[in-house]
């Protein structure tokens, strides 16, 4: 039993493996935060955490008995107008204008496991032996209107995931804001962890103490952006990758988000997560419900990386497609940055042939297959090939890729409509444009209005279509613009605001039928590389594009932020052609493969114009990722620590299998230093009774003297390469078996 419940006292205990999250009811009816950290005993009450103290304050608004000041509370979902004047969890408006609810405790319910979310992705225990979920229901009797708040407990993974219900009995109302979670924390010494960016430089850690006032990150792209990625954490001051407290929180949402971090007069911290209160609303009519996405909350004292270890098991067992939650990721060849657009069968044949020969096992054919598309100017929408680059159609060019014996993928862009395309010239009003106001192109195209049945029906025709002529084993779904002059046709004004909201809806719609469809269809998600890389896609497509910029030295501090958030199996990770295409930076194979390896693994080069000696290094390379690839996409994650160097130079992570017989690490370091002091890694994550050698070397070393002493490492400078890496970057892999 995970959930304890004091009827009498009104007192709710939730308690993962480690953890405990208490709550109890107000003297108003609503639920108050009591406790949310490391694992205390259940007990019948808990007046020590309830306890109060009255404030000497004239403009501060009481409830009958002077210490209840709502202001000073801590609170578990908090509304606006009742004299708390932070930033609330929701907010409704009621058909008279008003815009102060009352919501009290009616009743609450436990059940075993986990139910999916009707129409949007969620986490889940089907089988209702990894989880329990406790609904407190809540009631404004005045208006009829039922809250509902969710809490779902993952025992294991040290999980709480939450959302919120709002069904309504009465006349319609208008939800202005609705967050799936809210934390009030007793104090504020904590860091702001964010990962930030943009476009070619996604999810570059930040971080940041709190301070008085509001602190949040957000998007309004109706995607969750490359700028900002809806995981956060808030961590003590000296909490690192080993040690210390922090509580992580992400959200199951592929739109616009909120992560908002709110710190009071008396050093108080609010959180809320949830749907992005601008450009929304919802209209709730009588008999109709209302769900938020769901957010997902853990903590832990024992640093950065467990966290990240307890929120990606969680992914992997209970969001991700159980069909390749523990399936290994085939190695594939990417043609875009081989050929871009130009190129025609006897092209892709060459570099199809060539692949199979360096044991490759996919091949993926991505943007410029379709319609007339030589360019970027058309064809978006016109889901059919373009006969002038296959002689015998798609499916023709299908069966012989697999005929070599390689899997097959394509690029969709199933969102995106082109000006010159047969479907505009069809259905104009499928594209989104406000009346009377200009388009705004980009990347020369537009967005198709997902809101629409007939459109989603329409895109899963199309696609089905193609999938069964090809006998499809991928899809790269691609979405290279946000929405601009948003406005949906079929909504009225008054339902507007709804239109970003039912966007995503709609894509969640397309993505449901299509891989209940095909459910052995791998798919993986994009959008412009890193710009919708959230828990929300990865429901639907369990691995997505990291960014759209391959160069190693990037990808390392991308895949490093990343990392904080999500596993290796859930991010694509590629070898490109040197100079790199985003940054110009020459890398070695071997630099570009090292980076790569920690994630789906793949190549988006021209293998046709290598060297022989550049292919014998990919034909070693695919081999040792073969050998090793269960243990990159799947093993124990880690960020190593170096205290000796400045972690923006140098960089260490590792992988170790379940029963600590086996790891690898990898060192990096983005610049030479003259002269530079002794250096030693230290692993982690090895059983520290365990004998183990290092690279197959003669000398055994107990686990315990590889993390706590060390391994010494070499300086290695590459004088024989050409052309010199500009950088002259370097990395060491280790491989650390256990003796035998």
């Amino acid at each position: 039993m995970s959930i304890h419940v004091n009827e009498e006292q009104q007192v709710f205990h939730l308690q993962t493996d480690h953890t405990s999250y208490i709550f109890q009811i107000l003297e108003n009816g609503m639920p108050g935060q009591l406790y949310y950290g490391p694992r205390i005993p259940v007990k019948a009450a808990y007046q020590n955490l309830a306890s109060r103290e009255e404030h000497d304050c004239t403009n501060t608004l009481t409830i009958e008995q002077s210490d209840f000041q709502l202001e000073l509370i801590k609170q578990e979902y908090a509304g606006f107008g009742k004299g708390d004047y932070r930033y609330p969890a929701f907010q409704i408006t009621y058909p008279n204008g008003s815009r102060t609810s009352e919501f009290e405790y009616q009743d609450y319910q436990i059940t075993d496991g986990k139910q999916r979310l009707a129409g949007q992705p969620s986490t889940f225990d089907d089988e209702g032996q990894d989880a329990q979920t406790l609904t407190v229901k809540l009631v404004d009797h005045l208006a009829k209107l039922t809250m509902e708040l969710h809490y779902t407990i993952f025992t294991a993974e040290d999980v709480i995931v939450r959302s919120t219900t709002f069904i309504n009995h009465g006349d319609q109302v208008t939800i202005n804001r609705a967050l799936s979670a809210q934390l009030d924390l007793p104090d504020a010494d904590y860091d702001m962890l964010q990962f930030s960016g943009t476009w070619a430089r996604e999810r570059h850690l930040i971080r940041t103490p709190l301070r008085s006032g509001v602190q949040s990150i957000s998007s309004l792209r109706t995607a969750s952006s490359h700028q900002q990625n809806p995981f956060f954490i808030l961590a003590r001051k000296h909490t690192d990758n080993n040690q210390g407290a922090a509580f992580g929180f992400n959200l199951v949402y592929s739109g616009n988000f909120l992560d908002s971090v709110e710190v009071d007069q008396f050093d108080t911290t609010r959180v809320l997560v949830g749907i992005n209160p601008d450009e929304f609303s919802w209209q709730l009519k009588k008999g109709a419900r209302f769900q938020t996405p769901e957010a997902v909350m853990s903590f832990t004292n024992d640093g950065l990386n467990q966290l990240s270890q307890q929120m990606g098991a969680l992914y992997q067992e209970h969001l991700i497609n159980p069909h390749f939650a523990h399936e290994d990721r085939p190695i594939l060849i990417n043609n875009w940055e081989a050929t871009f657009m130009d190129f025609n069968e006897a092209k892709l044949m060459k570099i199809v042939k060539q692949a199979k020969q360096l044991g490759i096992e996919m091949f993926v054919l991505d943007d410029g297959w379709f319609g007339h598309r030589d360019d970027d100017r058309s064809s978006l929408g016109d889901w059919f090939v373009d006969q002038k680059k296959f002689t015998n159609g798609i499916s023709g060019f299908a069966d012989k890729v697999h005929a070599e014996g390689m899997k097959f993928g394509l690029w969709f862009e199933p969102e995106m409509i082109s000006i010159d395309s047969k479907l505009y010239q069809k259905h104009p009003d499928w594209m989104i444009s406000t009346p009377g106001r200009h388009n705004t192109p980009a990347r020369n195209q537009f967005v198709l209005d997902m809101t629409r049945q007939e459109v989603v029906d329409y895109l899963v025709t199309r696609m089905s279509t193609v999938i069964k002529q090809t006998k499809l084993d991928y899809i790269k779904w691609d979405m290279n613009r946000n929405i601009t002059e948003m406005f949906g046709a079929q909504l009225p004004a008054d339902q507007q605001l709804e239109f970003s909201h039912r966007y995503i809806l709609g894509v969640y719609q397309l993505y449901d039928r299509l891989t209940k469809a095909f459910p052995d269809v791998l798919f993986e998600s994009c959008a412009s590389g890193g710009g919708r890389f959230d828990l929300g896609m990865m429901y639907y497509a369990p691995q997505a594009w990291c960014s759209d910029d391959t160069d190693a030295v990037e990808r390392i501090k991308i895949q490093d932020g990343t990392s904080y958030g999500y596993r290796p199996s859930m991010w694509g990770a590629h070898v490109s052609a040197v100079p790199n295409d985003q940054v110009g930076r020459l890398t070695s194979l071997a630099t570009r493969a090292a980076v790569a390896y920690y994630g789906a693994f793949g190549y988006e080069l021209d293998i046709t114009k290598m060297s022989h000696d550049d292919l014998a290094t990919i034909k070693k390379q695919v081999a040792f990722y073969k050998q090793y690839r269960h243990l990159y996409q799947f093993g124990t994650f880690y960020r190593l620590d170096n205290p000796d160097t400045d972690n923006d130079n140098v960089y260490g992570w590792q992988v170790v299998n379940d029963d600590q017989s086996l790891a690898i690490a990898t060192r990096f370091q983005i610049l030479n230093e003259p002269n530079p002091a002794y250096i030693r890694t230290y692993f982690t994550g090895l059983d520290p009774k365990k004998k183990y050698t290092v690279n197959d070397g003669s000398e055994k070393f107990s686990g315990a003297e590889l993390m706590n002493a060390g391994y010494f490492v070499p300086r290695i400078m590459d004088r024989t390469a050409s052309p010199k890496p500009a950088s002259d970057f370097s990395e060491q892999t280790f491989i650390i078996k256990e003796a035998k």
